[in-house]
């Protein structure tokens, strides 16, 4: 009696030990089912409110949709996670999964793609669209793709132009000022073709940087100088439109390579629609921004089709200046720009 209670209890105790266990088992597995597979870090320093941190959080929706919960996105805006050329080279490393910036910012280890923002070298939004999406976008994605980057699709920044303390009509009103520059020897070398002093400076610390005195002025779009609140450190804005400057998506190559193929599917999306949608959310309020300017009582200087010659006529340095010290791919990449516009 004693020998057979004792291997009830025993055997009671087993199962229930056992019955625990696969409880157990079942809710760990529930709790890692439900975690994402993947954590998305996207960095930009396109403020909040803008159409590019709008199409970067329906994108965030998206991909949380369409993967189910396996890849969580977090976007870090304005930023949050340093300045451009900083998270441009944290994606490189991998450390952050998703860029949205400028090509000048990626020129810093991918030289060659510094050509995008030569001065004049689009003449309208329409030629950039076409250069981008049907002549050249095979070139950079292999460009990209050896030095890091996996292209995913482009947006929009749109033309810059030039916020100052003083008025500008010419070239010659720029001799010797300070201006910021983008962290880029095409940016600097245009700055300096129209004979003004560039002082390179992050995006983050530019507002200080008019408010002090560090600078005279700066060139940039009217959708980031309202977004960036730069326009409270001017009292003018000239549409110079001296550089278009597209908007540049790319995720690391090391976090691509971590993907399964239908995650990369998801994260990929499709570039032709996402592209048009970016552009579509920065061109739609452009003359609204424009006539911000003149609302905030900054005076607004359109140039005549003469006195922008006089600018434009200052690009063909900076070009030069360009392809004499860029690789053979960069030189090909411009005559095959320059051959299509």
């Amino acid at each position: 009696m004693t020998k057979r209670t004792k291997s009830s209890t025993t055997r009671r105790r087993f199962v229930q030990g056992t019955a625990a266990a696969a409880a157990s088992t079942f809710f760990i597995g529930k709790a890692r089912a439900d975690e994402p597979e993947f954590v998305l870090k996207v960095a930009t320093v396109a403020p909040a409110g803008t159409p590019w941190a709008k199409q970067l959080q329906k994108l965030k929706r998206t991909i949380k949709k369409e993967s189910e919960g396996r890849i969580k996105v977090k976007t870090y805006l304005g930023g949050a996670l340093g300045d451009e050329i900083a998270t441009a080279e944290a994606t490189k490393r991998g450390t952050i999964q998703i860029f949205g910036g400028t090509a000048g910012a990626l020129a810093q280890s991918i030289p060659e793609l510094a050509m995008l923002e030569l001065p004049y070298l689009f003449p309208n939004e329409k030629a950039a669209d076409n250069i981008l999406d049907n002549v050249i976008r095979e070139d950079l994605e292999q460009l990209l793709m050896k030095q890091g980057y996996k292209l995913l699709f482009f947006s929009e920044n749109g033309f810059r132009s030039i916020g100052s303390s003083f008025p500008i009509n010419s070239p010659a009103d720029l001799a010797n000022r300070k201006m910021r520059s983008q962290e880029s020897d095409v940016h600097l070398n245009t700055w300096r073709s129209f004979g003004a002093s560039p002082v390179p400076i992050a995006v983050t610390e530019v507002l200080s940087g008019l408010q002090t005195g560090v600078v005279d002025g700066f060139d940039n779009t009217p959708l980031f100088a309202f977004a960036a609140s730069w326009y409270q450190a001017i009292t003018h804005f000239t549409l110079t439109e001296h550089i278009y400057q597209p908007g540049i998506i790319v995720a690391s190559r090391k976090f691509w390579d971590s993907l399964p193929p239908d995650l990369q599917t998801i994260v990929q999306g499709d570039p032709a629609k996402l592209a048009k949608a970016g552009r579509r959310g920065v061109r739609s309020i452009k003359s609204l921004l424009v006539q911000n300017f003149v609302d905030a009582g900054i005076s607004l200087k359109k140039l005549s089709s003469s006195e922008k010659a006089a600018f434009s006529a200052k690009a063909e340095e900076v070009h030069a200046k360009f392809r004499a010290s860029t690789t053979s791919t960069g030189k090909a990449l411009l005559d095959k720009i320059k051959a299509n516009t």
